[in-house]
């Protein structure tokens, strides 16, 4: 895993313009303009027809906890495999380890609170998701428009809060160099105050998807 994750983030590194935020207890990279305007317009208008309401791996009781809408992306419309061949070509990583790409789309006061993207292991549906293909590695995130306001994604440890900017990649490694899972990975979707806000997230595992 350890080799894994350095061959991710040099692959990512070696990208033009990336740029690696400071923050010594997680790798956490972004993009400017990584996906064009045109297919930005082409997923939003995809998510739009296929929304649903999203759910998270583990209940915790808050109901409020995750308020947005999901697509599932249909892996054979040419614009989401367009996007996921740039993913591949960022990344590095073999397209058999992807899991199906999502979109999300956050209406006002709509937010996705504190969590991380790798599956607790000590969570009720560890077994479930993980089972098959193993843990999530790396996250790779692009916002598709930008909200008139609100909508940022704040990482508390790394005490870094990205606001929304159409066609930007904000990209992590939910991992620690020994493999386990990594808690500074935290981050918040925080709410949108005004307009709409479309995200697509692609999440890698350490095994091939099934």
């Amino acid at each position: 895993m350890t080799d894994f994750g350095e061959a991710v983030t040099a692959h990512v590194r070696s990208w033009p313009k990336v740029q690696k935020v400071p923050a010594p207890k997680l790798e956490l990279f972004t993009v400017r303009d990584f996906v064009p305007e045109a297919m930005r317009a082409n997923l939003i208008a995809l998510i739009d027809t296929k929304r649903r309401p999203s759910t998270i791996a583990d209940p915790n009781g808050d109901d409020y906890f995750r308020t947005s809408e999901t697509c599932d992306l249909p892996p054979d419309d040419p614009q989401v495999q367009a996007l996921r061949d740039l993913f591949t070509r960022i990344s590095g990583i073999d397209i058999a380890y992807a899991e199906p790409s999502q979109g999300q789309r956050y209406d006002v006061g709509q937010e996705f609170k504190n969590h991380t993207d790798y599956f607790e292991p000590t969570g009720a549906d560890f077994q479930k998701y993980c089972s098959v293909a193993g843990q999530r590695t790396w996250t790779f995130m692009v916002y598709l428009n930008e909200p008139e306001a609100g909508g940022a994604t704040r990482f508390k440890v790394a005490g870094k809060t990205f606001q929304p900017e159409a066609g930007r990649l904000v990209c992590w490694n939910n991992m620690r160099a020994d493999g386990t899972p990594n808690p500074a990975t935290l981050h918040h979707g925080m709410k949108v105050r005004k307009g709409v806000k479309y995200v697509i997230t692609q999440w890698y595992r350490e095994r091939p998807w099934k």
